[in-house]
């Protein structure tokens, strides 16, 4: 019996057992694996089989496989403390037979880490035994593995595998994988254009990655055309003309929609790739050429002082080019007559006209409805927007419309209303009542505050804007620092209940998240509610006399003076509602209405001073429009904020009154 003595400890070696044999055939292989030479250790372990092959599989992917440095032999190892001098112990088990070896020194076993081109490798050797597995969640890894990286071997497997499959959504996918690797590595052509036929419409990722592969093509040079070569296209290249001025110009040839993918200098770089003519010596070649050919001052019969223009350096190149076999020199108009002789063609990778047809055609009706989908998904990112402008703006909308007061602090009361959320919930642990009652009380709390600030500051102001502009802007930097005095500068969180996570997913192109759908109905909720106060209440009614007729509704015997303190606490309450919607998915700070206050004053000079109508109007302009000049230019915000500013700018110049225009003496104010 052979034994391995290390530090006093005697580990017996394991029996000979066929998967051990193989092991210690491919011991570099295993220990010294990359993913050009793992193949073969990989093939032999896979065509093994049984327990312990994918037991070895799984250990060695996941870095747990060790190998003792004398022997080569493969065990696992967990840690088992230290010796008495301090030395790291560790416990050992064969890897083949899980038979306890006993405790070594770390330093006489190394660990086989695997790189990750490797894991992947035996990520896909283990697929045929976790395919076979009677654990569903082991068949969907195997099939996991299959999606990111399928080989042709696993076809045959995804069949068999299908056919014995009896979880509904596995098969599926199954049957899904299958129909991608007989696209990517079937032989039987009728069988891959059924498998593409079988994507139409299919709108998801791996599907369009499964088909693009097809359309795949190289640019090619020859005399003629290929006859019976699946031809993708027939290339023009871009060639360099003179105008009729005189000045250089490009002749642009474009063939099937297509612009020119070759200039005049890429068609000749590609001859002279397929050795069909000389590499021809550009300007700064042949000036290098001339200064390392250069001898005591002269070249040939030319001198180095006489090399001041092109056409003498051109001749003694020439010289150069016949005496010392340099490369040819060849202007431009030579160029385009050889390029002119010859015929560039795209060549698809894909040999068959069928299946290149079929992949063109599936794309193509894939194409136009990810189109319009993403037109949807526009529309519907828009209205999403525009009922978050209408929540934030339409408390301005009302006393803006009203009393007629620039109130900067607007944003500031959304940003109470989100804090009184944030301290709801801290009080209130279920997400859902949290959010219930958190909507009233950050009504009452706003209302509160904008009541008081009209009979603090607002009253003494009237038709005086400038101060009311000053004096709101500052209150609004007081209400700010207050926040962050209380709250402090780091983001509270304001937590959506569980049944508002996630999204509503139609396809892999439009989804729509819960949370945007709940305020757009809040939105509409609110639009009834503020059109029923508006129309049926005697507070609306009093509100819409002062409105459009101050002077006539106080001869009524109403008074303004505590409508106007009422509509203000309103417009106010409903900004701190507003705040609650808002502060679900933005980070609450003392900054968030700073970041609405511009919108919300857009909103409402757009839609139309006090007008409901008007407010719901400017939010789906405004959020239409952000959402539209953000699809173009989606890289910089920044551009599309002043864009919609300009556009903002130059709408009121020819409307402006909005686009729901306030009627009454009040609109002649």
């Amino acid at each position: 019996m052979v034994i391995y003595v290390s530090s006093g400890v005697v580990i017996p070696a394991l029996a000979s057992t066929e998967f051990s044999d193989l092991l210690s055939r491919n011991t570099d292989l295993i220990s010294k694996s990359s993913s050009k030479t793992v193949d073969p250790v990989l093939n032999e372990i896979q065509n093994f089989g049984g327990h312990q092959a994918i037991n070895f599989l799984t250990k060695w992917k996941d870095k747990k496989i060790f190998s003792m440095k004398e022997t080569g032999q493969f065990v696992l190892a967990v840690p088992a403390g230290t010796d008495d001098e301090g030395r790291k112990l560790l416990a050992i088990t064969d890897i083949v037979t899980s038979i306890k070896l006993g405790v070594v020194l770390a330093k006489v076993v190394k660990q086989i880490k695997p790189n990750s081109g490797v894991r992947a490798k035996i990520a896909s050797a283990m697929v045929p035994f976790q395919l076979v597995s009677h654990d569903a969640e082991i068949r969907a890894t195997g099939l996991k593995t299959i999606y990111r990286d399928i080989y042709p071997s696993h076809l045959e497997l995804l069949k068999q595998a299908i056919a014995a499959e009896t979880e509904i959504e596995l098969k599926e996918r199954m049957e899904k994988a299958y129909t991608f690797g007989v696209i990517a590595h079937g032989t039987d052509t009728h069988e891959i254009i059924g498998a593409i036929y079988s994507l139409e419409g299919d709108l998801s990722l791996e599907a369009r990655a499964s088909l693009n592969p097809l359309l795949n093509s190289r640019i090619y040079v020859a005399e003629t055309l290929p006859k019976g070569a699946n031809i993708a296209r027939v290339i023009l290249p871009e060639l360099s003309v003179k105008l009729a001025d005189g000045t250089a110009g490009r002749k642009r040839v474009i063939l099937r929609g297509r612009a020119p993918e070759l200039t005049l200098h890429d068609a000749y770089e590609l001859l002279v790739e397929e050795e069909l003519v000389p590499i021809s010596a550009s300007a700064d070649k042949r000036n290098q050429a001339l200064v390392a050919h250069a001898k005591n001052g002269h070249i040939g019969d030319w001198t180095v002082a006489s090399l001041h223009t092109e056409h003498a350096r051109n001749d003694a190149y020439d010289y150069l080019v016949q005496t010392e076999g340099l490369p040819p020199r060849i202007d431009q108009n030579s160029k385009r007559n050889i390029v002119s002789q010859y015929v560039f063609y795209a060549l698809y990778d894909q040999s068959s006209n069928a299946v290149t047809d079929a992949a063109r055609n599936v794309l193509s009706d894939v194409h136009n409805k990810v189109m319009f989908f993403t037109l949807l998904d526009l529309v519907l990112d828009g209205l999403s927007l525009a009922s978050i402008y209408f929540l934030a703006a339409i408390g301005l909308a009302i006393t803006f419309g009203v009393m007629r007061v620039i109130n900067m602090a607007h944003g500031e009361f959304i940003m109470m209303g989100a804090y009184t959320g944030y301290i709801v919930q801290l009080l209130i642990p279920s997400y859902t009542l949290s959010i219930i009652v958190a909507l009233p009380a950050a009504f009452l709390v706003t209302f509160a505050a904008g009541v008081l600030m009209e009979r603090l500051v607002i009253r003494h102001l009237y038709k005086r804007p400038l101060e009311t502009l000053l004096a709101t802007f500052g209150i609004s930097i007081a209400l700010q620092q207050l926040a962050k005095n209380i709250f402090g500068t780091q983001a509270r969180p304001l937590t959506s209940p569980s049944w508002l996570d996630g999204a509503m997913v139609f396809n892999d192109v439009l989804a729509i998240s819960n949370i945007r759908i709940a305020i757009f109905f809040l939105s509409l909720i609110f639009l009834a509610v503020l059109l029923y106060v508006m129309t049926r209440t005697r507070f609306g009614l009093e509100t819409r006399a002062v409105t459009q007729n101050p002077a006539m509704a106080s001869s009524m015997g109403i008074n303004p003076d505590r409508i106007n303190m009422l509509t203000f606490g309103f417009g106010s309450g409903i900004a701190g509602i507003a705040g609650v919607a808002i502060g679900l998915f933005s980070k609450v700070t003392s900054e968030l209405g700073s970041d609405y206050i511009v919108k919300s004053f857009m909103t409402v000079v757009v839609g139309g001073v006090g007008n409901i109508w008007g407010t719901l109007a400017g939010a789906a302009m405004i959020g239409s429009l952000q959402k539209g000049i953000e699809w173009f230019n989606p890289s910089n915000t920044l551009a599309a904020q002043t864009y919609m500013i300009i556009f903002v700018i130059l709408f009121i110049q020819f409307r402006p009154r909005g686009i729901v225009a306030l009627k009454g003496r009040a609109a002649d104010d």
